[in-house]
């Protein structure tokens, strides 16, 4: 579960980064202590829920964005979701409330 917080708050930063946001200001934007920012980027926290959707409205970005961390083609995607789906029928319920909560 850490390592999974670390991916997730590098690649908040670097969406952040991207978007030439400073911890400071992205705190500001999204009602959180900069603290608290610094703790989600470095992975001593995971972002709530409430704060993963301020996130990606603030940073413009959709909330699948912050869990892409590897390149992988999308024929490699697919065929790893099948096995695992096929593999285990509470990912399969787990993803799919995901897809309808996001806007696709």
């Amino acid at each position: 579960m850490q390592e999974l917080k670390k991916s997730l708050g590098r690649q908040i930063q670097k969406i952040r980064k991207r978007q030439k946001l400073t911890q400071e200001k992205l705190a500001e934007l999204i009602g959180i202590e900069v603290p608290s920012m610094s703790n989600i980027e470095t992975g001593k926290y995971a972002p709530s829920i409430e704060t993963l959707q301020k996130l990606s409205e603030v940073l413009d970005a959709k909330p699948w964005e912050f869990y892409y961390f590897d390149e992988i083609s999308p024929d490699e995607m697919k065929q790893e979701l099948i096995k695992a789906l096929d593999e285990n029928q509470k990912l399969l319920k787990i993803i799919y409330k995901f897809y309808k909560s996001i806007d696709v």
